[in-house]
């Protein structure tokens, strides 16, 4: 399907179908989240999580009271803090702040902001908007890491699962999965043809649904000039313009060999399944050796590729 499938109406879901496409609101990556430690920072004290593993996934982040640096007060309220509240994500999650209303001083905003992690890690602030202010590290997340944000006055916590980072090679039509290292499957695959060849770069696993529909007019293509209005399962967004990695029994044939698509990732119905199941929100895709341009850093899910 299209790399350009734009939203219809913002995440309605109706009779089982949810309808989905352009807009950030459409991401399950939007909800508040309080940690442990709720509004200690008013005491001059914040927190730093223990390095503690998580077990299976189920270990909350622990954590230990921290001097707090003086943090300025802006004329905007923390509306939202993603991930949420003891969530485990991908390696590549960023953290997500989203504002009540648009920022005008964002130094102080981004001084209001405290970060931390055990593992330790370096980073960076960013906007993708007068409203969004985003964070991450440098490189990918170590796999297990636990972390603290401090925003609004409030803190968050998670952590990071396993690092499954997949790449889809177009040389050899493949998506490869590894799990910490170790290649867990490889699949065959078929990527967007000719004037929809999909960008190169680094994406990472967003909003997901077990049915997708995917309306080419919402961008432009028309049913009769070739275009689409369909339905998709087990579709994981990977930007906020439409790229999808999904089950398209249609082009099985194809997949391994050419590409076809409109833009998206293309899956046979149990490859698609089995990542829809074996990922999460903030697991990296990469795309390599493709005839398409570079991803862009700000399609809302371009955060790598700057």
């Amino acid at each position: 399907m299209s790399r350009r499938s734009r939203i219809i109406a913002p995440l309605v879901a109706t009779a089982g179908l949810v309808v989905v496409g352009l807009s950030p609101t459409a991401s399950a990556q939007s909800l508040d989240s309080v940690g442990s430690s709720g509004s200690a920072g008013v005491l001059g004290m914040e927190t730093a999580p223990l390095p503690i593993p998580s077990l299976f996934g189920l270990t909350p982040v622990l954590t230990i009271p921290v001097p707090a640096p003086q943090r300025p007060v802006i004329d905007a309220a923390v509306a939202s803090v993603y991930p949420t509240a003891s969530e485990t994500v991908g390696v590549a999650q960023p953290v997500m702040i989203t504002f009540d209303r648009p920022v005008a001083d964002r130094a102080a905003a981004e001084a209001g902001v405290g970060i931390r992690s055990a593992p330790s890690v370096e980073g960076k602030f960013y906007w993708v908007s007068d409203t969004e202010l985003r964070w991450r590290p440098h490189e990918f997340w170590p796999a297990h890491t636990a972390v603290t944000v401090w925003a609004g006055g409030r803190e968050h916590t998670f952590r990071t699962g396993d690092a499954i980072v997949s790449t889809y090679d177009d040389a050899t039509h493949q998506v490869t999965v590894t799990r910490n290292g170790q290649v867990v499957r490889t699949m065959p695959a078929s990527a967007g043809r000719d004037a929809y060849a999909t960008h190169n770069g680094i994406y990472y696993n967003g909003w997901r649904a077990r049915e997708v529909r995917m309306d080419s007019e919402t961008w432009g293509l028309s049913r009769a000039a070739g275009g689409y209005d369909t339905v998709v399962n087990d579709g994981v967004r990977l930007s906020y313009d439409g790229i999808f990695i999904h089950s398209a029994p249609w082009s099985v044939a194809d997949q391994g060999v050419r590409n076809v698509s409109h833009g998206c990732i293309n899956l046979s119905p149990e490859d698609a399944a089995w990542y829809y199941d074996n990922t999460r929100n903030g697991d990296p895709f990469i795309v390599v050796g493709g005839p398409g341009r570079q991803f862009g850093a700000f399609d809302g899910q371009g955060d790598w590729n700057y």
